[in-house]
This record gives structure tokens, C-alpha cells and sequence, in this order.
């Protein structure tokens, strides 16, 4: 029985040919067009932090009654590799890790899975817990991050503007999500004056009680009607500094305004847990994160474009820095990489040429934009983007092509 031989049926079905390589061709040019570009692969964490607090309580309190709680529990998850946990005054800190095989799919699975489990146990944690709180997303990637600042604004307005800011930029096509870097919790102080209370014969108990009291939220009930139910609401509840001021505080039969025996002003929270700074100045950033899959060099255009309009709209004095870029660090790549395709592809030629002739030369030369063309396709129908590893491997692949007329020649 006569072999198959592939050659020979080529040459017997040019015409099939041609067509599979246009179409190959054209596949490999759409595939390019449309892949995913980035600077790293996508890689999935397959850690959780779960951390819980417990004021006033002491580390071994920490550890015997609520981490050891938690641990038992996850102990049910699947693909659970081990939970580690850390306990200090006051708070806990429980790290879940997952086996390595765990499929990357079934990652946000388990982590809900997490999530869930610990809130069928969260009422049987002592009293005055605070949590838990999780965390999952330590790993994102801010593909573009801006700075604002402004002249004569305080970082509360600023953080308005940067809310508007972060609104826009969240319609951007491809946009995952918005963080705004380096806010401060504004906070309303209450300064007390011992000296002054003592003379008054007023404890900070009293105090502490007279607001608890003014700001607590319950329900007033509500009316029952032939055609609706009417919710009443309690009014007093605090609405700045004004109404904390006007807090009525009760002592040895005389009444007192708060703000006649302390002082009450609005500020931020001291200590701040996070400062940030653009040329010495105080800052907001902008961390802007891209969908998984998405084209950042498409992204860097369309954030260029939407960042452009809203600077345009945006009062006198604040300004926009953009710090870190990454859509062009990718682009730079791609262009490096186009360079080396040229390159490679020119050394095939004149080798091939040269060692071969014209006609078995054009052949060989031809095959390694065929052969790229069918890489890119089935990249593309496998979900790979455009990166410094897939980058890197077809820059190695070309050099190896561009080898192989020359070693088939000796």
C-alpha cells in the first residue's frame, strides 16, 4: 500500500492549497488584530486573608476562640491545601491556601465558598467581634495610575473631583475597576477638657453617653392605613458638627451644650494610615485596573481619549499626572517584537536565497509568516494574550527558523 505523501498531495491540490493558506493568512492578520495584549500573563492567587477582630481581647482569646473556630470550619473546604493563622491582642489574621491544581475557574468558587462557611459561624463568635473581613483581590494590576492635585483645595474636595473622576473612567471600554489611592477618612474630633469637667462635675462617661444616646438609630413604628403602611422616622440623628455641638449633656441637674464644654471639629484621621504625594504636594491617585483578556494597547487609547476630555472640563488649578503607563511599555514590546519579525524574516530570505536558490527560497521564506499566522490563530482560539512570555518564545522561535535553511543545507 502506496504512503501518504503530503507533498505529493499538495502539488496535486494547488488550488485547495492557495485557499487554505489565504484563509490561514487572513485568520493569522484577524487574530492579531484582536488578541489580548499585556504586559504578564494572567496568573490566578490561590491565597485568601481572612482577618477578624476582637477589641480588648487577648492573643490566646484570639487564637482558641475565633481562629481555631474558623480553621475548623474551612477544614471542609475542597482542594484545601492548609490555613495558617497569626493572632495578636485584639486580631487575627487566617491565610487559606489552595492546592496547586486547583483550576484557576474554580477559584472564585471556593473563595465564595470561604466565604459563605465562616458566615454560618459568624454567630457563634464571641460577643463584640468586628469581621471577618476578606481578602482576595491583594493581587490586581493597576494598568494606568494618576495623580491629582490642586492648589487651595483640601483633600475632602479633591476626592469629590476624583469621585467624578473615577465615575468617567469606569465607562471607559475594557475599564475592569477604579481605585482611588491615598484617601483620608475624615473623622469629627471631640476634645475634652478635664480641667473644665472636673469643675463642672462632669465625668467623659456622661459624655460618651449623652451622644450614644443622640445618634442611636431605632425604629419609631409605624401607621397602619386602609391603602398603605406609614414608617415613622426618630429625627436627631447627627448630621455634622453643628448637631454634635448641640448634643445636650445632663449633670448634677443643670444641662450643658457639648460644644460649650469641649471642643468639636471635623478633620482626618490622625494618625493617617496612608499618605500619598505628587512633587512634595498632598495627592489623590487613580489606579485603573483591565478586564481580564482585554487589549491594554486599545486601552491606553481609549483612557488617553477619555482622560483628555475630562481635563478639558475640570477647574483651574487641579492637575492630572500620569505616573505609570503601562499600555506603553506593552506597545514598546509589540514594536520590538514586529522589529525582530522583520529581522528574522530577512536573514530567512537571504539564507534561503543563498543556499537554496530563488525558487526554494521564496518557499522557505514564505512559510514563516504562514507558520506565525497559524501560531497567532490558535492563540487566539485558546484564550492567549499577547505577552512578554508568548513574545519572548516566538522572538526564540523566528531565530531558530531562521537557522534551519542553513543547517538543512549541510
Amino acid at each position: 500500500m502506496k504512503r501518504f505523501n503530503l507533498s505529493e498531495w499538495a502539488i496535486t491540490h494547488r488550488a485547495l492549497v492557495l485557499f487554505m493558506i489565504v484563509v490561514l493568512g487572513a485568520a493569522g492578520a484577524y487574530s492579531y488584530v484582536n488578541l489580548g495584549r499585556a504586559e504578564d500573563p494572567n496568573f490566578t492567587i490561590k491565597t485568601m486573608i481572612v482577618n477578624v477582630a476582637w477589641p480588648g481581647a487577648t492573643a490566646t482569646e484570639m487564637q482558641t476562640q475565633v481562629a481555631d473556630r474558623i480553621e475548623k470550619k474551612l477544614q471542609e473546604l475542597p482542594y484545601l491545601d492548609r490555613v495558617e493563622s497569626y493572632s495578636q491582642p485584639g486580631v487575627s489574621f487566617i491565610e487559606v491556601y489552595l492546592v496547586d491544581k486547583t483550576l484557576p475557574a474554580a477559584v472564585k468558587e471556593l473563595w465564595y465558598q470561604v466565604r459563605k462557611k465562616v458566615g454560618d459561624i459568624k454567630n457563634d463568635l464571641p460577643a463584640g467581634v468586628i469581621g471577618p473581613n476578606f481578602n482576595d483581590e491583594y493581587g490586581d494590576v493597576y494598568s494606568t495610575i494618576y495623580m491629582l492635585t490642586a492648589d487651595g483645595l483640601t483633600l475632602a474636595d479633591l476626592k469629590a473631583r476624583a469621585e467624578d473622576v473615577r465615575q468617567r473612567l469606569l465607562r471607559v471600554p475594557n475599564v475592569n475597576k477604579v481605585d482611588i489611592i491615598g484617601e483620608q477618612p475624615q473623622v469629627i474630633y471631640i476634645e475634652l477638657s478635664h480641667a473644665k469637667l472636673a469643675t463642672l462635675g462632669i465625668t467623659p462617661q456622661q459624655i460618651f453617653n449623652s451622644v450614644a444616646r443622640q445618634n442611636a438609630v431605632t425604629s419609631g413604628g409605624s401607621v397602619d392605613t386602609s391603602a398603605d403602611r406609614v414608617n415613622l422616622r426618630v429625627t436627631g440623628a447627627f448630621s455634622g458638627v453643628a448637631a454634635i455641638a448641640a448634643v445636650p449633656v445632663e449633670a448634677n441637674g443643670r444641662v450643658f451644650r457639648l460644644g460649650d464644654i469641649a471642643s468639636v471639629k471635623r478633620g482626618y484621621q490622625d494618625p493617617p494610615t496612608f499618605i500619598v504625594r505628587e512633587g512634595g504636594r498632598p495627592a489623590l491617585g487613580l489606579g485603573v485596573s483591565m478586564q481580564e483578556g482585554a487589549n491594554i494597547i486599545r486601552l491606553g487609547e481609549d483612557l488617553a481619549r477619555a482622560m483628555e476630555a475630562i481635563v478639558a472640563e475640570l477647574p483651574v488649578g487641579i492637575e492630572v499626572t500620569q505616573i505609570a503607563n503601562q499600555p506603553q511599555i506593552v506597545e514598546h514590546s509589540v514594536s520590538e517584537f514586529v522589529e525582530a519579525f522583520v529581522e528574522a524574516l530577512a536573514i530567512v530570505l537571504l539564507v534561503s536565497f543563498l543556499s537554496l536558490g530563488w525558487r526554494a527560497g521564496i518557499v522557505v521564506a514564505l512559510s514563516v509568516p504562514l507558520v506565525l499566522a497559524i501560531v497567532l490563530t490558535t492563540m487566539y482560539a485558546a484564550g492567549i494574550d499577547i505577552h512578554r512570555i508568548t513574545l519572548g518564545a516566538l522572538i526564540i522561535a523566528l531565530g531558530l527558523s531562521s537557522m534551519t535553511p542553513s543547517l538543512r543545507q549541510k
